[in-house]
């Protein structure tokens, strides 16, 4: 698993984003036409990034990233940022994110840039948060999965952590995981093992299984962590005691069509996380708005 916590914000693939993200906005020539035709270039403002409603914050650091970028394209100074709440903060409507201040026209051709990433990732982390939270008490964590944005994956991650969950692996570079067709290809749970053992010896192997049979078998061929999919709780019940029987260390994950309802009922069978795809492709965006101040 990927640590906890907020540290790593990734700020190249933030800055990539942005780079994307304002390419669609402003077109082939880079403009804003309204912005530009109705601010003069001298005006400067004070504006404020505020929630329109409750949520956890995620993505701030994207703001002075997206302010920057802007201001080289205009040729306007950087606003300065006032950080009011950090990533992780709990949020309820009214409340301040951030403060900018500076120019006008880079403040508004940024706007929606910075609103969009700051929605997605809040509505992430928000979501997470409410995993979380359910799942307080127990020993299980919640992680999220590689179901992600194509290109936002590494901010959605981020975000994730920002809402109070872990992060499984980010790709398929870094964990092997051995799943129905692996298996189905190889001949067997077992095969399928040794195989990735002969050829990637030091990469961590998890091995879904939909049976204790197929868990038992997925133990005795060397796996020590064992992702137990759409089981029901008492199966999953019958196969974290089969494995914790063995007396070794073993991890074991719930997987497969869980919901906020039913989690707890999971963990108290023993296992040590939980994870769910809806942390990313299913979230919400949290309503988020930037509105000039009155000075």
């Amino acid at each position: 698993m990927s640590g906890d916590g907020l540290s790593g914000f990734p700020h190249e693939w933030a800055r990539e984003l942005v780079t994307v993200a304002l390419r669609e906005d402003l077109g082939p020539e880079g403009v804003d036409v309204t912005t530009l035709a109705t601010i003069p270039a001298d005006q400067t403002r004070t504006a404020e990034i505020v929630a329109r409603a409750p949520g956890v914050v995620a993505g701030v650091p994207v703001i002075g990233l997206v302010l920057a970028v802007v201001a080289e394209k205009v040729g306007g100074e950087v606003p300065t940022v006032e950080v009011v709440s950090d990533d992780g903060a709990r949020l309820e409507r009214g409340d301040v994110i951030a403060r900018l201040t500076g120019p006008t026209q880079v403040i508004l051709v940024a706007e929606r840039t910075i609103l969009n990433i700051l929605s997605r990732l809040s509505g992430v982390a928000t979501h997470t948060r409410r995993w979380a939270d359910a799942l307080e008490g127990t020993s299980a964590m919640v992680l999220d999965t590689r179901k992600t944005t194509p290109g936002l994956r590494w901010l959605e991650k981020y975000a994730v952590r920002c809402g109070g969950g872990t992060n499984k692996r980010m790709g398929l570079y870094d964990v092997a995981m051995i799943k129905d067709n692996h298996k189905l290809a190889a001949g067997s749970v077992a095969a399928a093992y040794a195989l990735v053992r002969e050829r990637f010896p030091d990469v961590d192997v998890q091995v879904e299984v939909t049976t204790p049979a197929e868990a038992q078998e997925a133990f005795d061929a060397g796996a020590r962590f064992i992702m137990c999919d759409n089981m029901p709780v008492d199966v999953l019940g019958q196969t974290v005691g089969l494995l914790r029987a063995a007396g070794e260390p073993v991890e074991i994950e719930a997987t497969g069509g869980l919901t906020l309802e039913v989690v707890r009922d999971y963990a108290a069978t023993g296992v040590d996380y939980v994870s769910v795809g809806g942390l990313t492709h299913s979230s919400p965006i949290v309503d988020i708005a930037l509105d000039l101040t009155d000075g």
